[in-house]
């Protein structure tokens, strides 16, 4: 793929895939290359940034974060954005998490995405609910996202840092209702936190 044209000929060939990321496989399928040929090529396409690698063997046009949330979401299935991650979005917590969180019914796992860190944290499947389709992101509602993350850190598998919420917007009854699927430590979270609803950035001890 030596010259300019050929190169956007392919790139719009990527497009047409309609998918968010891309595979070895998707790009052999249009460039009917040798294997060393192609990783070949791939790389020169990463280092040239027409091409964005996100771990060995995908690729993508795009690598924003919320896109790369979006492959996250897709590569691991089923699972749903929560947890601090779903809480920033919504505006309930004011610090930008590093790391993008994911509730899942499959074992919890850890990855690299395109330098971002991304985890899947195993919930029961009762539990596995209370979610919308946002911007083709699966994420949780804000309640349920606050309870997902009181329920991992009644595991101590989280923290929370409590000075960092804005709950003037969540819905107590909403919040309280959904508290009840939970086991009991997640409730007693959930009680001691409700007290503090329609404040901004509150402090719990």
């Amino acid at each position: 793929m030596e010259s300019k044209t050929s190169r956007i000929k392919f790139l719009k060939q990527l497009t047409k895939i309609n998918k968010p990321y891309f595979t070895i496989v998707d790009i052999k399928k249009i460039l009917n290359l040798p294997k060393n040929s192609l990783y070949v090529t791939c790389c020169r396409l990463a280092k040239d940034k027409d091409l964005y690698r996100l771990k060995q063997g995908i690729y993508t046009l795009d690598n924003s974060p919320q896109n790369i949330q979006y492959i996250a979401n897709t590569l691991y299935f089923p699972s749903y954005l929560s947890c601090e991650s779903a809480l920033a979005l919504h505006g309930i917590l004011n610090q930008i998490p590093y790391t993008s969180t994911f509730v899942t019914k499959n074992k919890t796992k850890k990855l690299t995405l395109g330098g971002q860190t991304i985890e899947y944290h195993q919930i029961i499947p009762c539990l596995f609910c209370d979610y919308i389709l946002q911007k083709n992101l699966y994420i949780a509602i804000p309640e349920k996202a606050l309870l997902d993350q009181l329920y991992f850190v009644s595991l101590g598998r989280a923290y929370l840092d409590y000075d960092e919420l804005n709950l003037h917007e969540l819905s107590k009854t909403k919040f309280l209702k959904l508290s009840k699927k939970f086991p009991v430590r997640t409730q007693k979270l959930a009680k001691e936190l409700i007290k503090n609803f329609g404040k901004i950035s509150i402090t719990v001890k």
